[in-house]
């Protein structure tokens, strides 16, 4: 059966998948590989926001204490801050800021989470959290400005309702510590955007009970966040975990939670914020790497920004360090990109995204088109995946009829990505997995993972161009259609192109 998609504007697509990508920790942004990872990304797809941890943990060196004349006293060092905010600026892309973790100066307790051990424990002294708070944000402001920091969204830590996260999962501790946040940030200036609770997957109710915290206190509030994954416990391997996963769209369930939650409260209609969804939630889990992943995804773009404000990829590269430095190139990591900036299906899954136009015409369980303000029509079209390990579906079919105006014929430029197209980690699999790809592996590699492109010119009839899309396995194309204005000159014939034919003596 076909499809017939409509010829005028069904809205506006949003585009709410862009707003905001995750990274590795804040200090990681010091490093050559992720600078120029991250300006391939804005090139390519271009995020406007960045979340990670760690932005006052003691890798960035903003709380330091010290003793002068029998007194204790804190410096706050911005040396770190100033040169990752910079380079993220110079990139196009602005913070979303995430306060935390607890400097070890100012914690009340030694637990630690992750390899790089960022301390997970409430402050000491709250007074002195709220300096640091009320410092860093004044800090900000008097670098880049009042109207530039106004556009940051400031979070108030991460997960707090997990153990690992937080000390105890302690609540009310969390409620707290967001009270005293909060007021400190709108002590420095009321326009200033701070939210919360950043809650993982599982305690759903931590947020109802966030937003009755806020709102019988008064407490500033001006969006709610959340974080989405589908996979099930770790299977654990050496240097690696497998996972079960249930449908994406679960996904697309858990972005729509907060708002349902919220409904008729005195926080509803506040934006919501998905600060880090994926499929995994492990750093070191193979779907990660896979077309697979990109095929999972496709229909949460499609669709999400109909659900929440944005939605957070966890992450941008593979530069991350959670579970310890990575033991070879693929390696299961979060990232849309690896290390030395080979690109994953899903990559491009990001990138075909950011090739679409805006004026969305239709959507459907495989599929998304779009035309742009130039008349250009773009279709997305995904293959279905099956979680529950069947063998993937090879030759699924899209068929839609596309209106495209008065013109003749149309040219379509198709770009995929498969198991066996656009797959660096196939490619690699092939290879032998090296550990430590040489120079011309990896030249190879990154040959392997562009996407396979062909082209067409196609009739039209009624003003319809007539596509009959078969995709391989788990696979996500993009097809462009531009009306043709043929400029071919009327004494020119392909036929005499070896010189053959009338005129020759």
């Amino acid at each position: 059966m076909r499809n017939l998609v409509p010829g005028h504007p069904s809205g506006r697509l949003s585009d709410a998948w862009r707003f905001c990508v995750g990274t590795g920790r804040f200090e990681l942004a010091l490093r050559r590989d992720y600078q120029d990872s991250l300006a391939l990304v804005q090139r390519e797809i271009g995020f406007r926001h960045i979340r990670g941890h760690g932005l006052l943990s003691d890798g960035m060196g903003v709380h330091q204490p010290y003793e002068h004349a029998g007194a204790r006293h804190v410096r706050h060092s911005f040396t770190y801050v100033d040169q990752v905010v910079d380079a993220y600026l110079e990139l196009g892309i602005k913070p979303f800021v995430e306060l935390g973790f607890m400097p070890s100066g100012l914690a009340s307790g030694d637990q630690t989470v992750f390899w790089w051990r960022g301390n997970v424990t409430p402050p000491s002294s709250h007074r002195e959290w709220a300096d640091l708070v009320k410092a860093t944000v004044t800090h900000l402001i008097g670098r880049y400005g009042l109207d530039e920091v106004r556009t940051w969204p400031i979070e108030v830590w991460n997960e707090p309702n997990l153990k690992d996260f937080w000390q105890d999962a302690d609540e009310a501790a969390y409620h707290r510590l967001y009270e005293v946040t909060a007021h400190a940030i709108k002590d420095v200036d009321a326009s200033l955007q701070v939210g919360g609770p950043a809650i993982s997957p599982g305690s759903d109710e931590w947020m109802t009970r966030f937003a009755d915290f806020v709102t019988e206190r008064s407490v500033p509030v001006d969006f709610v966040s959340r974080h989405a994954y589908t996979s099930g416990p770790a299977q654990h391997v050496p240097f690696g975990v497998h996972q079960t996963l249930r449908p994406a769209s679960e996904l697309l369930e858990q972005f729509g939670l907060p708002r349902r939650q919220l409904a008729g409260g005195p926080l509803a209609g506040l934006p919501v914020h998905i600060t880090e969804f994926n499929s995994s939630y492990r750093p070191d889990n193979p779907i990660h790497d896979t077309a697979f992943n990109a095929a999972y995804l496709a229909p949460v773009l499609a669709a999400g920004g109909e659900l929440a404000d944005s939605f957070s990829y966890w992450t941008f590269s593979d530069m991350f360090e959670e579970v310890g430095i990575p033991t070879a190139l693929f390696h299961g990591g979060f990232g849309l990109l690896t290390h030395r900036q080979v690109k994953k299906p899903t990559y491009h899954l990001y990138a075909f995204m950011a090739r679409m136009g805006d004026q969305l015409l239709t959507r459907g369980a495989d599929h998304l088109v779009t035309r742009d303000a130039t008349g250009r029509v773009t279709v997305l079209a995904w293959a279905p995946v099956d979680v529950t390990g069947g063998p993937p579906v090879d030759g699924h079919t899209v068929r839609l009829s596309v209106p495209m105006g008065d013109a003749v014929s149309a040219f379509m430029l198709r770009s995929s990505v498969s198991e066996e197209q656009g797959n660096a980690w196939t490619a690699w699999c092939e290879m032998g997995r090296p550990r430590s790809p040489h120079p011309r592996q990896l030249d190879i590699l990154r040959e392997a993972a562009e996407p396979v492109r062909s082209h067409r010119n196609l009739p039209m009839t009624g003003g319809f161009v007539e596509l009959d899309l078969t995709l391989g396995r788990h696979e996500v194309t993009l097809v462009e259609l531009t009306a043709v204005v043929d400029e071919t000159p009327p004494w020119w014939d392909d036929s005499r192109i070896l010189g053959l034919g009338e005129g020759i003596a």
